[in-house]
């Protein structure tokens, strides 16, 4: 969230893919859709990344996401596109590679 907000974005955080979900679905019936969704692919006692973006795609189709983990060899992370991920973060990252994918996926710097 801090590294989002040093580059000028307004984030919301949860605990799990479940929360993510609930969250996602009721900004978009509020009209206020997130531009973008990171999710870890890893969530100890909780839904991780590789159920919640099934969950996603569900609602938004088009939904623009971001897997995140320090698992490099797990096979989402080699193969993000075909799980439905737009890009992959691999931990541990830096502010600069943040900004690097989500300027890749095309979103509108803030002003």
């Amino acid at each position: 969230q801090a590294m989002l907000e040093a580059l000028g974005y307004t984030a919301e955080c949860t605990e799990n893919g479940t929360e993510a979900v609930a969250l996602f679905r009721k900004r978009k019936e509020e009209g206020t859709p997130f531009a973008v969704v990171i999710l870890d692919l890893t969530i100890p006692g909780g839904v991780g990344g590789k159920e919640a973006i099934s969950m996603l795609l569900n609602i938004e189709p088009g939904v623009k996401a971001v897997v995140s983990s320090g698992y490099s060899t797990d096979p989402v992370m080699g193969s993000y596109r075909e799980h439905g991920f737009s890009a992959v973060l691999s931990k541990p990252f830096r502010v600069q590679e943040m900004s690097r994918v989500l300027q890749e996926m095309q979103l509108s710097q803030p002003e």
